[in-house]
């Protein structure tokens, strides 16, 4: 099923069930008000959403139309959450950024995941703009996949991580390159340099992914626009180093996480340079090995970036994350 959070003007927004080709959609307020009331709830919500989102499918309920008048008043599925935590589970990004800022990769780059915890309480909306602070300070986008865990508790072992994914997104982790260098030089991670990052309107579950989602990775090209042109297409399985459950593994070593926690894989990226990149830094760093110069400008005022996943019809799973800068 598909869930989403229409824009109702309350802060965390009103709870709706969307059909599986993103046309059409149905209040669930009797259900669960919000997304995060949904997830705290989820196994007597569940089968109750999932049952509401059969009858619409069916066309036993019709539902209300998913039109362009609809389409900019959905929030991010969960307009803020309890915590947004953020891996690098792919090696050739991880190498790629590192070598940008003339950093060498971590010795434990295939053991243990990169992870960082960003901000949650502001999460932007799919069609909200990237505020352009000051152009000096390097604005990238990321285009990520992510999942929404339920109540998790210490020490999940990676074959037991599936029972507590509970959703499936697309996010944008904006970073401002320009300004992690230095962060990082301090020993204490990011901050400021790592904005609010933006999400699909759509939140699946793992039933719209079908045989796309095994062993903890979505094997499926997430595919990035800017400006009306490809930038990238990468699968983002088979070179997904560490999955989801190897995450989950790690990040429940020394303690638990609450439902509408948000886990991202960081970066999606394929050693394979016809498939493009997720993020203008990796752009950047090929360009500067092919030819010793960077031709890639950071985002600027007036670009426009898409992000989304399709299935192999060419149906779009998530929906669009369209921003644009100003």
């Amino acid at each position: 099923m598909k869930l989403a959070t229409l824009d109702n003007g309350t802060r965390d927004g009103e709870l709706i069930v969307v059909s599986s080709d993103n046309q059409r959609y149905q209040q669930a307020g009797e259900i669960a008000k919000t997304l995060q009331q949904a997830l705290d709830h989820w196994h007597e919500t569940a089968p109750r959403l999932r049952d509401l989102a059969n009858d619409m499918n069916a066309g036993r309920i019709e539902g209300k139309v998913l039109d362009a008048n609809t389409v900019p008043r959905l929030l991010s599925p969960l307009p803020r959450a309890y915590e947004w935590i953020d891996a690098s589970a792919y090696i050739n990004h991880i190498v790629l950024v590192r070598k940008a800022r003339g950093a060498e990769p971590p010795p434990t780059l295939r053991e243990d995941p990169l992870i960082y915890q960003g901000g949650s309480g502001c999460m932007l909306a799919p069609t909200a703009d990237i505020e352009i602070i000051d152009r000096d300070f390097g604005y990238d986008f990321e285009s990520e996949i992510c999942v929404v865990l339920g109540d998790t508790p210490q020490g999940v072992h990676r074959d037991d991580a599936a029972d507590y994914v509970r959703l499936f997104m697309l996010a944008n982790d904006i970073s401002l390159r320009n300004l992690i260098p230095v962060e990082l030089q301090k020993g204490f991670g990011f901050f400021v340099s790592k904005p609010a990052s933006a999400f699909s309107p759509l939140a699946v579950t793992a039933d719209e992914l079908g045989d796309h989602w095994r062993e903890g990775r979505v094997h499926l090209p997430l595919t990035t626009t800017l400006n009306g042109k490809q930038f990238g297409n990468p699968d983002s399985g088979a070179e997904m180093h560490f999955s989801f459950y190897d995450l989950i593994a790690y990040i429940t070593k020394t303690r638990a996480f609450t439902a509408g926690t948000i886990l991202g894989s960081g970066t999606v990226s394929n050693l394979d340079p016809a498939r493009g990149s997720s993020c203008l830094q990796e752009q950047r760093m090929l360009e500067k090995i092919a030819q010793g110069t960077i031709t890639t400008p950071f985002l600027q005022a007036g670009d426009r970036l898409e992000i989304k996943m399709c299935d192999p019809h060419g149906d779009s799973i998530f929906g669009e994350i369209a921003q644009r800068c100003r």
